[in-house]
């Protein structure tokens, strides 16, 4: 069997995908190599699959954004979906999540992993849920350990290549939330699956008790790990609760064990939070996950925007990546209303893309302050095209500059003749 990235990166082996991952991230192919070894970096990059693009998360590296997408049971289409992806990447999306639930699961995972040119990845147990209710006409109970193995190992296969997976939710923390006194319970998918079945048949959580068989489908493809948050807050009240901590704690304890195996590992963090939490709770995760890079829904900094939470997720997100989080998961402004549109996942993208970016500034990661100073040379020198091709979203910039009906002018329609930068130009000059 050949080596996993983390294997030759322990070894001081400078495998080709860190050196892609380098090329990209203008620094040191030896530091990449370094950052896989000591667990501060993953690039997930399954064995199977062709990348043309691979992809470095973690410490020192540029903020990464992820785009969810895939169907529900009440909209199935395949060719829309992959329109969602079109557009994902369009805008800048660095991952892509599969995570539906509705229609032919596989059919849909395999045509996305042929368009998808980034890190795909998937939460398998979703696909063992459906399975186990739709074609076994079974109850979420009766699903079978040997049935999310299975899955597991079929989605590695195929190639995905980084895979969520709730392992962190125990007995004694299911027993400690029963306790907590949580508004909102669980909102994790996965994590509710999880519960439901282990309250009912009294028995441990299947992907922490069988870690060592996941560790091993993971290590012979070499899947990253996205150790999931199935106790994450929904919403502000619930945030750094006892259950939320302890599930972290498992969690850091999983990845020692899943670095030991020569698997790469990300840890998942909170969904809603309120501000003055995230620095603290990046924190905390880097303390006790020994520095995985840390990936985070948001978080949401309020509860009361719905049709805006990719507004309160990109506020949470600034604060979280400034603080160290490492990959950016979207919000689009459908979250928490309905599906999401091909104009809500390009909406999500640029959200996350400017909180991503907002936070590398502040991390200091080359290029980014750069980006903003050309952008103010050219505001300085009233260079519109320059402000156009600058811009995160360049075709909205031209739009609304075309809309403004000065598009040839020397200024905007703002301000006019009584542009400021026009103004002080001319009084440098010592002209009326």
């Amino acid at each position: 069997m050949s080596m996993t990235l983390r294997e030759a990166a322990v070894q001081g082996k400078i495998a080709p995908a860190m050196k892609r991952c380098a090329q990209e991230e203008g620094v040191a192919a030896a530091e990449i190599c370094k950052g896989i070894a000591s667990g501060c970096m993953a690039i997930p990059a399954n064995k199977n699959r062709k990348l043309k693009r691979f992809v470095g998360i973690g410490q020192g590296l540029k903020t990464k954004i992820n785009a969810n997408i895939g169907t529900s049971k009440d909209h199935v289409d395949i060719e829309y979906e992959l329109k969602k992806l079109k557009v994902a990447l369009s805008m800048g999306a660095d991952a892509v999540m599969d995570l539906s639930t509705g229609g032919p699961i596989e059919e849909i995972r395999r045509v996305i992993l042929e368009h998808c040119p980034v890190p795909l990845g998937t939460v398998p147990l979703y696909q063992a849920t459906v399975e186990t209710v739709e074609k076994r006409k079974k109850s979420i109970v009766d699903m079978r350990v040997k049935d999310i193995l299975q899955t597991i190992q079929r989605q590695a296969e195929e190639g995905v290549d980084f895979m969520t997976v709730h392992c962190g939710i125990t007995r004694e923390s299911a027993a400690r939330l029963k306790k907590a006194g949580r508004i909102m319970g669980v909102v994790s998918r996965g994590g509710a699956f999880t519960l439901e079945w282990m309250e009912y048949n009294r028995k441990e959580n299947p992907l922490y008790e069988h870690f060592d068989e996941l560790l091993a489908i993971a290590r012979a493809y070499d899947v990253t790990l996205s150790l999931g948050d199935g106790l994450r807050p929904g919403c502000l009240s619930d945030a750094t609760d006892l259950g939320q901590i302890q599930e972290l704690v498992v969690l850091g304890e999983l990845t020692r064990r899943a670095w030991d195996a020569g698997v790469q590992v990300i840890i998942e963090g909170p969904g809603h939070m309120p501000m003055d939490q995230i620095a603290a709770n990046v924190l905390l995760q880097k303390k006790l996950c020994f520095g995985a890079p840390f990936y985070v829904l948001g978080p949401l900094v309020t509860d009361i925007a719905p049709g805006y939470d990719h507004i309160t997720s990109a506020i949470g997100g600034a604060i979280a990546a400034a603080a160290g989080a490492d990959f950016l998961c979207y919000v689009t402004p459908a979250e928490h209303l309905k599906l999401p549109s091909l104009e809500d996942v390009k909406e999500g993208v640029v959200a996350s893309r400017i909180a991503a970016h907002a936070a590398d500034i502040v991390k200091k990661v080359p290029g980014a302050l750069e980006a903003d100073e050309s952008m103010a040379r050219s505001r300085s020198a009233l260079d519109w095209q320059g402000q156009i091709s600058l811009s995160i979203d360049p075709e909205k910039a031209k739009a609304y500059r075309e809309e403004g009906g000065a598009y040839h002018g020397p200024t905007c329609t703002m301000c006019g003749e009584y542009c400021a930068i026009k103004v002080y130009k001319r009084a440098l000059k010592g002209k009326k």
